[in-house]
């Protein structure tokens, strides 16, 4: 993934998920490093922040950069100064652009005008950053991904967005209940089934119905940031909406508790809830640090460190965690397409998931690689 964009979730491969999550736990055990050291991340926000701002901050102090932090009023995106000679200004500076802005189109906008890789901090469509976390942090609590299920209880906003992606991507069923007029689009639930690794995603207009057996119960905020003008009309249109203690017991009995914060307590989440102990709710909100770390780290990998993911893959082989191992190897032969022993590797990936035309082939490159053609 190295010198791309991550504007949204449909732009990674469940390869380059897995690999963030696994680069992500790797990192939270190491701490400190110095990967990045003389690197600048520019944060260009035109929407305040607390996690996203100091995960991002911190994220670069640990892996040996640092950051620039600037606001809509010092830049005037759009206004004073086009979005286009920003992003070829920032470009001339900067290594990573993180923008956190209203409206999608000025994510987009800045992607196609830099040279430098951009990151979706959060706009109006997506918040890649935040369902990746959130994948960190469901794999950490249920060790698993693939056949859960996320019961997503509220507006069909950004957060959903990515989330009902991110599932699709990881073989996780997503359900989301909201209110008419408040569902997910029917482009993002379009995208989401053909990104689908065996997922089923399902609308519905009942909590219930949505929360009933799910191993995650999921809510937001009724009236995100810029829609608080409309934030009386959808306290009333969002009534029954709310995830309490009942809503909560009709998901499975080991069922966690997730929020991206900032909270309303008492509108869509009941007073207290957070703090029980079904909540994750700020391991949610520290993962937002290791995650941003792995994709940070990951917009800069060098062509050596296919060794490792190699390494790494034939590990995670060995210990039957055959997706995961998959995804390493899959890194490693980006990084070094003509790596033989990889792809032998990839091959007995292949076979142990009863892919046999894949694994055949996998092999037969490891035997031409290591006769010496091209």
């Amino acid at each position: 993934m190295k010198g791309k964009d991550i504007l949204s979730i449909g732009d990674l491969a469940p390869a380059d998920a897995w690999r963030i999550i696994n680069n992500a736990v790797e990192m939270k055990q190491q701490g400190i490093s110095s990967v990045l050291a003389g690197q600048t991340l520019a944060l260009l926000f035109e929407k305040p922040s607390l996690r996203t701002r100091v995960s991002f901050d911190v994220a670069m102090h640990q892996l040996g950069g640092h950051t620039i932090y600037l606001s809509q009023d010092e830049v005037g995106l759009g206004s004073r100064e086009s979005i286009s000679d920003v992003a070829r200004t920032l470009s001339r500076y900067v290594n990573i652009i993180a923008v956190r802005t209203f409206s999608h189109a000025v994510v987009e906008s800045l992607a196609e005008h830099a040279t430098v890789p951009v990151i979706n901090a959060l706009s109006d469509k997506e918040h890649p950053c935040q369902a990746l976390a959130d994948l960190l942090t469901i794999y950490q609590k249920k060790a698993r991904l693939e056949g859960l299920t996320l019961a997503f209880i509220g507006d069909g906003n950004n957060v959903a967005n990515s989330l009902l992606l991110a599932s699709a991507l990881v073989g996780m069923n997503f359900r989301i209940a909201s209110p008419q007029g408040y569902e997910v689009s029917d482009e993002v639930v379009g995208v989401g089934r053909a990104l689908a690794q065996g997922s089923r995603i399902l609308r519905v207009e009942q909590p219930q119905a949505a929360a009933e057996g799910a191993d995650v119960v999921y809510t937001d905020v009724w009236a995100s940031m810029g829609r608080e003008a409309e934030a009386e009309k959808r306290r009333n249109d969002f009534a029954g909406y709310q995830v309490d203690a009942a809503l909560l017991s009709l998901a499975a009995k080991d069922a966690i508790l997730m929020h991206p914060l900032p909270a309303h307590h008492d509108e869509e989440i009941a007073p207290g809830l957070i703090d029980s102990p079904q909540s994750v709710v700020f391991d949610q909100a520290e993962n937002r640090l290791h995650v941003q770390k792995a994709i940070l780290e990951d917009l800069h990998y060098e062509p050596d460190r296919a060794e490792e993911w190699c390494n790494k893959g034939i590990a995670l082989g060995n210990l039957n965690r055959v997706e995961e191992a998959l995804a390493c190897l899959e890194e490693a032969l980006r990084l070094r397409p003509d790596y033989a022993e990889a792809w032998h590797s990839k091959g007995v990936a292949l076979e142990k998931l009863g892919q046999w035309k894949q694994a055949l082939a996998a092999y037969e490159r490891a035997r031409e690689l290591e006769k010496g053609k091209p």
